[in-house]
């Protein structure tokens, strides 16, 4: 009889929590799209601006912002002065908080 007292007790106390986990794991997925949609309108603004800039060749030069603002600049430019101004240029971007600049110079 006790046994079956506590398995009720034990239920009880499961079927009262899992729609608190469940509304908890809903809670997690929304800000991972939220913060994913963020990343992606500060990568789409870096390429904007790149893609204007006139003393920037930017076609090869590759952008990616993970989570917390951290941006990673990749890819070739045709010199040091064009390596420093994809930096600046990304670093002046709302919600940049870091830029890991890991573009190469291409020797021509």
């Amino acid at each position: 009889m006790k046994t079956i007292k506590f398995l009720a007790t034990v239920f009880m106390i499961g079927a009262f929590l899992t729609p608190i986990a469940s509304f908890s794991a809903d809670k997690d997925s929304d800000s991972s799209v939220g913060e994913y949609v963020k990343d992606s309108v500060i990568t789409s603004k870096i390429k904007t601006k790149l893609a204007t800039e006139k003393d920037l060749s930017s076609m090869h030069i590759s952008v990616d912002t993970d989570k917390n603002g951290v941006v990673v600049l990749g890819g070739t430019t045709k010199s040091q002065a064009e390596k420093d101004k994809a930096h600046s240029v990304a670093h002046s971007v709302e919600g940049v908080t870091k830029v890991v600049n890991q573009i190469k110079i291409k020797k021509e």
